[in-house]
């Protein structure tokens, strides 16, 4: 088939994109629940936020599942399944009055939030083989700036009419608008997208690598450490940004407009969290993939080290988590455009949400985050994230890098010799 034009392939992109903007509260919104969960049941946190953890491990541990499924069926299917787990999780979660029912909840809207994501992602780095960091940029950027526009009209349903309507009323909506886009989502064909082709900082397979030759694959390991280390204090934060602020005592006080910290910190965090995913994924096409990574994992190191000094003082607070989101929310273009750099886009669903499932395994440090917080004392946490991001930045630049290069163009001779 003949390539099709970049305005048809940017239209796929957009879908996608507000697809991801639906899912983002799943995840990002869940920090205003938990105090009124807190309140309500009487629950402790660290339990609380074991349901946030499954929430996360069914979000991306059932990716390669759902990524067998695009790979194989294409993504309409497999988002309007995610839509109506979405709406069904949140719609549990607002009649859940047993930590059971609030599980069951989470882990419907998990795998719901898991098929959506995968597929969206997946399906941008498949029709941009030539700007795969900017594709995937953008559409993550869907999900970690997505929940900004909704940051005041959620805290506002809860406070007017309890956090249960919020579950249900937006659950609903959100879920409602994702059955309807799935219409509208396809894969390319063959023929329809350019080859890749290596030039400059950015080295392309063009060997497709199946799910289980990658998963035989060392250099597929050191990816999912660093993104388990990188990805942990990320998701500690936003999980618990709520009950941090107000153990800083910080949440009330007023900021810019009068806004409270909490709700600025929130808003700014939500916006950064997104735009960083292009920005940098955009960078990434430029000056390489590693060398973006060790920018910003180094920048993450930084962000906490200060925050442990003065989160504290609310305007610091406010600055600091911004700067510790906008550091960690780039893993989502940067590893899944150098797995498929790797690894090829044939499977790309599968191999790519492998990796992803990462951010599973980096959900399960998220109690025992909480838990070391559990007198109000956050400064382990950060000493913590600071040492993880410092050595993720160190090998994405030292390992990571020479060894990538090594296997591509090992890769290419290989293919060359046998032509």
């Amino acid at each position: 088939m003949p390539l099709v034009s970049d305005r048809y392939r940017w239209g796929q992109i957009a879908i996608g994109v507000v697809c991801m903007v639906m899912i983002a509260n799943l995840q990002y919104g869940w920090t205003f629940f938990v105090p009124e969960i807190n309140k309500e049941f009487g629950w402790g946190r660290s339990e609380i936020q074991w349901a946030f953890t499954l929430f996360v491990l069914f979000e991306t541990w059932l990716v390669p599942v759902e990524g067998w499924f695009v790979d194989k069926y294409g993504p309409k299917v497999v988002i309007i399944f995610g839509g109506v787990l979405c709406a069904l999780g949140w719609v549990v979660n607002s009649m859940a009055d047993t930590m059971f029912l609030l599980i069951v909840g989470q882990v419907l809207a998990g795998i719901g939030a898991g098929a959506v994501y995968g597929t969206c992602v997946a399906n941008a780095l498949k029709w941009f083989p030539d700007r795969r960091g900017l594709a995937s940029g953008l559409t993550a950027a869907g999900f970690g700036a997505g929940s900004a526009l909704t940051v005041w009209p959620i805290q506002a349903t809860i406070a007017n009419f309890g956090f249960q309507n919020a579950f249900l009323y937006f659950g609903l909506g959100q879920g409602i608008i994702i059955i309807i886009l799935a219409f509208f989502l396809f894969a390319p064909e063959e023929g329809q997208v350019p080859e890749p082709v290596n030039k400059g900082p950015i080295l392309q397979s063009r060997r497709q690598f199946t799910p289980s030759e990658v998963l035989k694959h060392p250099i597929f390991w050191l990816m999912y450490v660093m993104f388990v280390a990188v990805g942990a204090g990320g998701l500690v934060v936003t999980a618990n940004l709520a009950p941090m602020a107000k153990d800083l005592g910080v949440a009330d006080i007023p900021m810019w407009l009068g806004i409270p910290a909490l709700t600025l910190a929130a808003t700014i965090d939500r916006v950064l969290n997104g735009v960083t995913r292009p920005i940098c994924g955009w960078i990434s096409d430029k000056i390489g993939r590693e060398n973006t990574m060790f920018i910003c994992f180094a920048l993450e190191a930084i962000g906490i080290y200060l925050l442990y000094l003065y989160a504290h003082v609310p305007a610091m607070f406010v600055l600091l988590s911004g700067v510790v989101f906008f550091a960690w929310g780039e893993i989502y273009s940067l590893f899944p455009s150098t797995c498929t750099d790797t690894f090829g886009s044939k499977y790309a669903a599968t191999n790519s949400g492998l990796l992803y499932t990462a951010k599973g395994t980096a959900a399960l440090l998220v109690p025992s985050g909480t838990a070391l917080a559990a007198s109000g004392n956050w400064d382990n946490v950060f000493i913590i994230g600071v040492v993880l991001n410092a050595v993720a930045a160190v090998l994405a630049i030292a390992v990571l890098k020479p060894w990538r290069a090594g296997i591509i163009r090992r890769s290419e001779a290989a293919d060359l010799q046998a032509a």
